[in-house]
């Protein structure tokens, strides 16, 4: 009865094990499948054809760097411009400094002669030399005129620190309290800016 029963379980063991290793079938040559030693390039393959294409530049781009550069170009044609705009400038308020008084010291030549030839006759009659200077004294003051230069009223006028310079303060009942008494010097202005004050004495009433 053991020995039966050892038998059958041997074969029972054997089987188990053929069905637990089943055979693989012969390859078949003739189904297409080629083996390959490195898949790789085929991986690298299929990653190109994932990455999209590389799109050729819009007209819309085209322009707008076309404007750029044309924008560029401008930017630096008026730089250059100002540049130049401000040299000249520089260049002729120099010129405007060095020769702004030609035209005065051109208008006071003949008022220089007119001094020279007063100084070669000093010999003359005194009342004669007299009225010499005097002219000479008018032709300046033309001159003066012609270049807007006037003299400050002074003499009986208010007192103005603005176009006065007092001296001194003097006790005076016959001119008018804070009123210009005498001009020991006179001013002068061109137009409404002032070249030099009025050195005056001012009446101060008792």
């Amino acid at each position: 009865m053991s020995q039966s029963n050892g038998k059958t379980d041997i074969r029972a063991e054997e089987q188990a094990t053929e069905m637990q290793e089943p055979e693989l079938p012969a390859a078949d040559l003739n189904d297409g499948f080629v083996e390959t030693e490195n898949p790789a390039p085929a991986a690298h393959s299929a990653a190109q054809a994932l990455d999209p294409p590389v799109a050729a530049p819009s007209p819309e781009l085209e322009k707008l760097k076309a404007e750029r550069e044309n924008l560029t170009d401008r930017l630096a044609r008026l730089q250059a411009e100002f540049d130049n705009y401000r040299k000249r400038s520089q260049r002729e308020n120099a010129d405007f400094r060095d020769y702004a008084v030609a035209d005065a010291a051109r208008a006071l030549l003949p008022v220089i002669d007119s001094f020279s030839l007063a100084l070669r006759n000093t010999g003359a009659n005194p009342e004669d030399f007299r009225k010499g200077v005097g002219l000479i004294h008018k032709q300046l003051q033309d001159v003066l005129q012609k270049m807007n230069v006037q003299r400050v009223p002074a003499q009986g006028q208010p007192f103005d620190p603005r176009v006065h310079e007092a001296i001194e303060m003097v006790e005076n009942n016959d001119v008018q309290d804070n009123h210009v008494l005498e001009e020991l010097q006179p001013g002068y202005k061109i137009k409404d800016r002032l070249l030099r004050p009025a050195m005056v004495r001012v009446a101060k009433n008792k």
